[in-house]
């Protein structure tokens, strides 16, 4: 017979629970969060747990804009998600960070729009960055990358970015900084300014050592989080030389650098962009990205490797057992020559494919990307290809698949990969027995100018799988499309009145979806997009 006290234990265990249900307390804990760019360190773009938009329900009657954020520059990061955050003083939220080029960091409740925190990132009598003679990014840089979000179990976050300011000497600093979550303030005695160097006498080298001169460099890779370190990557302003590609590794809760690699360290350029897509990782401790034009070396050692350690436009595995260092890579067969041209593979993003079973069975780990040359490559990530100067050695080719070229981010979910190219549809690729089909078997009725679309994708476990893709227009324009037909489910032109209409475009622009609500980034701030309150055409403007 149970006691009378364990009795009533169990009671207030219950009543508790009950409690914090209906509070919103313990399931807010047990919700998602997008903490990376693109959902994932495989870049997939997936939200593969969304359960209230469905291919049904995203349209124009019952879906469209909840409320707009303004905010003091231009959002070229992909806004991120944390749910169930504690604030003092104002209860537990759900946050969506955003990150300005205006060096700003804000914190806002997701559902309502309603501003929690915001911290400025520059250092005292510092202003953000000029566009060094650059119109990438302009007229100023703060901060380009996404930051990453690390969140221990029980923790409620600490969000790593990267600023690029400059003082009233004139000089110009890149800062990685870790903020607590709940109010925007800076851990681990941070920031920490960047500097690095590397054996080699390429591009500003002195004594031996490449030096990393953080005038020349904006941090435009999102960045990524791989057993307990943050990764950076540096892009160049334009092509001004002179600049070299670097990856750096930091301790996540000290910010010490930990590791550093230069992949054209005797030679110049090679930066690392990919259209803002991060670095790519496996469970395994893997790096993968598309390294952009610059030095590569057709004199190969013994092992098939550059002779002098320069990769410029090459798809690239990093190690990082023991400190980065190149343990694979594939170089196409006229690399050089394109690379020469500026049709180099940097300018998109490589993302990482589930397993996929062939014809016999086997299993095969691959890894996709593209760039300005047209083609798709699809490379056998534990045997990329290397270089031969006659042929392609790479798992699988699809020739001049991407009209256009590729200056974005692709997606995929279940056996299917989503490419958006400059001035076309978003192209729908299907796997096989693990080969990609030769053509695309799906496509959108619209086109979208440069740089093209970077899809996402929600989906509940496989059903009412949606893709999401924005252009890059004034105003931008927020569309939805089934998965499977790329058939348009709804677009934020579509509600009378300009209902939907959330701001100008730019070429970053990334849509992230989480719980019920899709958010995009714009030049003044950020859409929030869900199903409209009772299916009534109505939305609110957040000042």
């Amino acid at each position: 017979m149970t006691s009378p006290k364990v009795s009533i234990l169990r009671f207030i265990v219950v009543v508790s629970f009950v409690l914090c249900f209906l509070g919103g307390g313990f399931p807010r804990a047990w919700s998602q969060d997008v903490l990376t760019y693109h959902n994932n360190n495989a870049r997939t773009g997936l939200n593969s747990s969304e359960t209230t938009l469905t291919l049904s329900n995203v349209n124009s009657t019952s879906f469209g804009k909840l409320f707009t954020l303004t905010v003091d520059g231009l959002v070229d990061a992909e806004p991120l998600y944390l749910s169930g955050v504690p604030i003092t003083g104002s209860g537990t939220h759900n946050l969506l960070i955003v990150a300005t080029e205006h060096d700003s960091v804000y914190a806002f409740d997701a559902d309502t729009g309603a501003a929690i925190w915001q911290i400025s990132t520059l250092g005292s009598g510092e202003t953000t960055s000029d566009d060094r003679n650059c119109g990438q990014v302009t007229p100023e840089i703060g901060i380009t990358s996404t930051p990453v979000i690390r969140r221990p179990t029980g923790s409620n976050g600490v969000i790593y970015v990267v600023a690029m300011s400059k003082d009233s000497s004139g000089n110009y600093h890149q800062r990685l900084h870790a903020l607590d979550a709940t109010t925007g303030n800076e851990l681990y005695n941070g920031p920490v300014d960047i500097a690095a160097k590397y054996p080699g006498t390429g591009d500003n080298s002195s004594g031996g050592f490449v030096v990393f001169d953080p005038s020349q460099y904006k941090e435009r890779s999102g960045l990524l989080l791989l057993n307990g370190a943050v990764y950076l990557t540096w892009a160049s302003h334009c092509d001004i030389r002179p600049y070299t590609g670097w990856v750096m590794g930091y301790n996540a809760t000290t910010l010490t650098q930990k590791t550093v690699i230069n992949v054209t360290p005797n030679g110049n350029e090679g930066a690392i962009w990919g259209a803002g897509a991060g670095l790519t990782a496996d469970t395994l401790g893997n790096i993968f990205f598309l390294d952009a034009n610059g030095t590569f070396d057709t004199t190969l050692n013994s092992g098939g490797f550059p002779g002098s350690g320069d990769y410029g436009n090459a798809f690239i595995r990093l190690t990082t057992k023991g400190g980065l260092a190149v343990a694979d890579y594939f170089e196409m067969d006229n690399g050089v020559e394109e690379s020469d041209g500026d049709v180099d593979l940097g300018s998109g993003g490589a993302i990482l494919l589930p397993a996929m079973t062939d014809a016999s069975g086997t299993s095969w780990s691959l890894a996709a990307g593209a760039g300005k040359d047209t083609n798709l490559y699809v490379v056998n990530r534990s045997s990329m290809g290397k270089f031969n100067p006659n042929s392609n050695g790479m798992y699988q080719e699809l020739a001049g698949a991407l009209p256009g070229g590729i200056w974005s981010m692709p997606a995929s979910v279940g056996n299917r990969l989503y490419f958006g190219p400059v001035g076309e549809p978003i192209l729908e690729f299907e796997f096989k027995e693990a080969m990609l089909l030769g053509a695309p078997v799906a496509s959108t009725n619209n086109s979208f100018g440069y740089p093209g679309a970077t899809p996402s994708i929600s989906s509940n476990k496989g059903k009412n799988t949606i893709v999401w893709a924005a252009e890059n227009t004034n105003p931008a324009v927020l569309h939805a499309y089934n998965a499977l037909t790329l058939a348009e489910l709804y677009n934020t032109s579509q509600a009378a009145n300009g209902r939907d209409q959330f701001g100008a475009g730019n070429k970053y622009i990334t849509p992230m979806i989480i719980n019920g609500k899709v958010y995009v980034g714009t030049t003044t701030g950020v859409g929030a997009f869900g199903l409209l309150p009772g299916g009534a055409e109505r939305s609110r403007a957040i000042p």
